[in-house]
């Protein structure tokens, strides 16, 4: 799994919100950052199964991609305990396997190139025969790949617009299929606070998240003017404390001074974490949001205001 959100406050720096000379500097390799906070080992308690009579998602049947780990593992674990029966998919074989070993019967895990058509295909043909249908797509892997306009390359820019936009395109069409058989589904693209506040540092990453941003509306318009019963809507996280944020905490040389940066970007207080996306594409996913489409939630602490 790769996660976008952590290059919006890496580009930050860039503008002058942070010293980045203050935490480029590599720490000797045999010194240990002290905040090291594996996502896993931080579960909330409503991550617990919910009671049966109170679980929104109950049978529902869902794919979330990218989701070894990060954003993409908070919402697939959330999702199964408010009843759904998912299948996760990530490029990351071996840690895909034990994300679905931890969480447990009703999930399995599916490697995925989320750039390949040939790949979907076989997520959708595993869901129609695992599930016969389908109810929820959450689009989550991405990519964060950083450059000017003047330095990035055309490789990278197409990287980026495959791994970020085009995923999402065709997850968006195959899922389509599946849900209109059955009535009706909801489709969740995690795009970004990048979607809408630009940095010099990331132009790739800012327009793949723009597209994905605007492409939900139109897809979201399409299949409501279509009847098709299926709400499109997308999610635009700020910056999520996950096991990539760990990894770049670990090579800076202040890791606590780079971490209270963070946590003074946002006006709320503190970093996010990935059941605060969870909680959204829960919300987004059940009957209750059934009046939705082709929104935008910002759930970011009050990073794009500040």
């Amino acid at each position: 799994m790769q996660l976008p959100e952590l290059a919006f406050s890496c580009a930050l720096a860039g503008r002058g919100r942070i010293d980045p000379e203050s935490f480029v500097r590599k720490r000797p390799a045999t010194t240990r950052c002290a905040i090291e906070v594996p996502f896993r080992t931080v579960i909330p308690n409503f991550y617990k199964r919910t009671p049966m009579s109170e679980q929104k998602l109950l049978a529902r049947r869902a794919i979330v991609t990218g989701a070894a780990s990060g954003i993409g593992y908070g919402i697939a674990q959330r999702f199964l305990a408010e009843g759904a029966q998912v299948i996760i998919t990530d490029i990351d074989h071996p840690q895909g396997m034990q994300a679905a070993a931890e969480l447990g019967d009703e999930c399995e895990f599916i490697h995925h190139d989320v750039s390949r058509e040939d790949h979907w295909q076989k997520v959708f043909e595993r869901a129609r025969e695992k599930f016969s249908g389908l109810d929820i797509l959450a689009n989550v892997a991405g990519v964060t790949l950083m450059g000017t306009i003047e330095d990035l390359d055309v490789e990278t820019w197409d990287k980026t617009m495959a791994i970020n936009l085009r995923s999402c395109f065709l997850g968006c069409q195959g899922a389509i299929k599946l849900m209109k058989a059955a009535g009706g589904g909801s489709i969740i693209n995690i795009a970004s606070v990048s979607s809408f506040k630009p940095q010099a540092e990331l132009v790739a990453y800012n327009a793949s998240k723009a597209g994905v941003a605007l492409m939900t509306k139109s897809i979201a318009l399409h299949c409501a003017r279509s009847g098709y019963g299926i709400n499109v809507n997308s999610i635009n996280p700020g910056v999520i404390q996950t096991a990539m944020l760990d990894k770049v905490i670990s090579q800076v040389a202040d890791g606590e001074a780079l971490m209270a940066s963070y946590r003074a970007m946002h006006p709320i207080g503190r970093i996010g974490q990935p059941q605060d996306i969870a909680s959204m594409a829960v919300y987004l996913a059940s009957q209750e949001a059934s009046f939705i489409t082709g929104s935008e939630f910002t759930v970011d602490g009050g990073l794009g205001i500040n």
